[in-house]
């Protein structure tokens, strides 16, 4: 047997509660789908702009008529100029203009070359730079030792250039210059020379890699970096010219 009074109370529950289950459903749904529509959207897209459909996506790569889409970044001509980049264009990394033959076959020049580059040698092995004295001479047959004007005691020069004060290193690096390969410049010419190390005449950037092992065993690591940036090789090089007359022995270019 059921009173009045519990009907009161019933009664009214069952529509608060379907109120309430509608409402905590709007709440769920609507984040769910605002997350969704913000998947759809492009960087830069007004919220209005319909996204493009796939197939029109994957036509731009290959635009007709020449109408691209704005903002959005064309493969092909990023990909043309990598490929057209070419060759170095560094001045002086395909220069050409100096072809140089390099001799190592110190027989294949005149006997008097021949000649003094033993004597050379020999003087320098021996580690008393006095013995290049009479090889060196004097007046204005002098063998020049520095750039520019010509010093009056070469020996004294030479010592003074080296890193000891013997001048033991002065002869170490002259056996490792006229030890390397070699070339012939200024053929028919008054500077008609053999020139020690062929690097002298050389394109730095042009080298093998056993011409550049070859380089480092006269300079450092260092030196062939500052050398390329100068522009070319300017360590000590060695000059003889056809007679056998000892030409130079200097630095720098």
């Amino acid at each position: 047997m059921h009173t009045g009074k519990e009907k009161v109370s019933r009664i009214p529950l069952a529509p608060v509660l379907l109120a309430f289950s509608l409402a905590a459903g709007n709440i769920f749904l609507a984040p769910a789908a605002y997350a969704l529509s913000e998947l759809h959207k492009i960087p830069g897209q007004a919220a209005n702009d319909t996204p493009p459909a796939q197939g029109s996506a994957q036509g731009q790569s290959q635009p007709q008529g020449g109408t691209t889409t704005p903002g959005v970044p064309m493969a092909d001509p990023l990909v043309k100029s990598q490929n057209n980049q070419g060759a170095d264009k560094t001045p002086g990394a395909q220069d050409s203009s100096k072809p140089v033959e390099v001799i190592y076959d110190i027989s294949k020049v005149p006997e008097p070359v021949r000649k003094m580059r033993e004597q050379i040698v020999e003087a320098a092995a021996s580690g008393d730079l006095e013995r290049l004295r009479p090889l060196i001479g004097t007046g204005a047959d002098q063998t020049q030792v520095t750039v520019g004007e010509p010093t009056d005691d070469p020996i004294g020069t030479l010592k003074d250039l080296s890193g000891d004060p013997d001048g033991d290193e002065i002869l170490a690096i002259m056996l490792d210059i006229i030890s390397t390969g070699f070339v012939h410049v200024g053929q028919g010419t008054a500077d008609d020379m053999y020139v020690w190390p062929y690097f002298a005449e050389k394109d730095l950037k042009s080298l093998t890699p056993p011409e550049r092992v070859e380089l480092l065993r006269i300079v450092t690591a260092g030196d062939l970096s500052d050398m390329q940036e100068f522009g070319g090789y300017n360590f000590y090089r060695l000059g003889i010219t056809p007679e056998g007359k000892w030409k130079f022995f200097t630095a720098g270019d």
